[in-house]
């Protein structure tokens, strides 16, 4: 992987760290917006009804961890 990334680096003629340093704004500043449609078609698949199911499967994740 470090070599991949060191070839990537000098293909954009940046130093290891020049090239670390653009990928994570790439990423930062990556927008990824939802229409409702998504946004519905999500809660559908997660079988969400309520304020309170979601905050338990929040939960639920968080704790797992």
């Amino acid at each position: 992987m470090l070599k991949r990334l060191k070839a990537r680096a000098a293909r954009h003629h940046r130093s290891l760290q020049g090239e670390l340093m653009a990928i994570l704004e790439a990423v930062v500043h990556e927008e990824t917006l939802l229409d409702p449609a998504t946004v519905m078609s999500e809660i559908r698949r997660l079988g969400l009804r309520t304020a309170a199911e979601s905050a338990a499967m929040i939960r639920e994740d968080r704790d797992a961890r």
